[in-house]
């Protein structure tokens, strides 16, 4: 494979309100769109969403929301320069030859020593799809099945019916919105806690906020979940610094009977801290915490029992590296959303879908928030390469993957519109 020429383009999409995470909101998902062509002139696109709060927060705190996605997309531009022309057996290959050059500009243009690896692998997304796709449309690989790798097929060897379609629900999210998700049939609804304030003032909103959830869901019933009531994945983006703050925050989850509902809880500790998760009374799962294959194994080490991977967020190549390990130290994983647009969606759908059953659920997971990100979800799947397909929305709180979805492997090879059209001039080399 021979990147000859690689062009850069950017959407903004807003969101339906401030989304909040990690103690603080962001306003819109900037959305990365790369033009790859080959020595053949064989074109493919690729898209990724920034995600800069996410994935370094103190890139976000140093920066407006405007200029740390600014800081993003500089690094997948210097990505793109450093790609042209040169010879790769595979988008792995390109990924593993890029990403220590890129981290390292990373660094440089942010002005932090310490920037965060999934920084970069987030910057890198679109650039990693469109490899993806240009490596197909060059073996000639229709089927998501042909695309996977040797080595990591064994690991994603499955077919799964059911994807856990898994709403999140921010520090704002009202409480009306939340009775619709669970009317609608929701039954893995993952919870942002880690609110602004003081750890003590964080821990008080935080129990309180769980308490006002549940008292929505407990008596909802499902057929989806061993328990057949909701359950829960609690997401506090690391903003917990005192295992004894967690602790308490689980016991008063008990004492409401929420804690044997609680399937996971995700990053529950700042990622400086390397605190060791075996004894408390939940399965805590690694995120954005892991960068790279020696987090996982360090994080199992420290008695982390899920993996959290994000094709769409790390990149796919990595991706399919994250699951090999996992199964090797048998984490169970799932795939989480980062704000995904649609056809982004259907890249961690098609991955999902080949994963193992969850533990607690009949299928797989996919966090997936666009309906209640974005005002304008309609007219986003409206424009999906299969747009109409029965597997583009939930039914009754699961994404139902028919086997015409695994013979169109989610749309994926296909030209993700209405991106390519944001490229008016011809592919360039310089």
């Amino acid at each position: 494979m021979r990147i000859e020429t690689a062009d850069l383009e950017i959407q903004r999409e807003p969101f339906a309100r401030p989304f909040g995470f990690k103690g603080s909101y962001f306003h819109e998902k900037w959305n990365a769109v790369v033009r790859l062509t080959d020595a053949d002139g064989v074109v493919a696109f690729g898209v990724g969403g920034l995600a800069v709060l996410w994935s370094d927060a103190a890139v976000f705190e140093a920066h407006t929301e405007v200029g740390g996605n600014i800081l993003s997309l500089s690094i997948l531009e210097h990505a793109l320069q450093l790609s042209r022309g040169r010879d790769y057996a595979d988008p792995i290959h390109l990924l593993h030859d890029l990403l220590p050059q890129a981290h390292d500009y990373g660094k440089a243009v942010t002005q932090n020593p310490n920037l965060k690896p999934t920084f970069t692998l987030i910057s890198l997304v679109a650039l990693d799809n469109a490899a993806w796709v240009l490596h197909a449309r060059e073996e000639g690989i229709g089927a998501f099945d042909d695309l996977i790798p040797e080595t990591f097929r064994p690991c994603m060897n499955h077919r799964q019916q059911y994807l856990a379609a898994v709403p999140v629900i921010p520090y704002k999210f009202p409480q009306d919105a939340i009775m619709r998700i669970l009317n609608d049939g929701a039954y893995f609804l993952k919870i942002k806690i880690g609110q602004p304030g003081s750890e003590a003032e964080m821990l008080e909103k935080d129990v309180a906020r769980l308490a006002e959830i549940h008292e929505f869901a407990k008596d909802h019933a499902t057929d989806m979940t061993e328990c057949g009531r909701p359950i829960y994945y609690l997401d506090a983006n690391g903003r917990y610094r005192e295992k004894e703050s967690v602790r308490r925050l689980l016991d008063r989850a008990d004492r409401i009977g929420m804690l044997d509902r609680i399937a996971l809880f995700e990053e529950p500790f700042a990622e400086d801290l390397d605190m060791e998760v075996g004894d408390l009374p939940s399965r805590v799962a690694a995120d954005e915490s892991v960068h790279g294959i020696e987090d996982v194994r360090r994080r199992a080490g420290q008695g982390y029992t899920a993996l959290a991977i994000k094709p769409a967020g790390k990149t796919l190549s990595m991706g399919f590296q994250f699951a090999r390990a996992a199964a090797d130290l048998g984490l169970p994983c799932y795939v989480a959303d980062n704000a995904c647009v649609p056809i982004l969606v259907d890249w961690n759908k098609t991955f999902a879908g080949r994963l193992p059953s969850f533990p607690g659920l009949m299928g797989g997971v996919l966090e997936s928030n666009g309906p209640d990100s974005y005002p304008n979800w309609e007219a986003q799947l409206k424009t999906h390469p299969c747009a109409g397909a029965s597997w583009l929305k939930p039914v009754r709180g699961s994404f139902e993957l028919s086997d015409d979805f695994y013979e169109a492997s989610g749309g994926v090879f296909a030209d993700p519109t209405p991106f390519p059209s944001l490229f008016t001039q011809s592919p360039c080399s310089g």
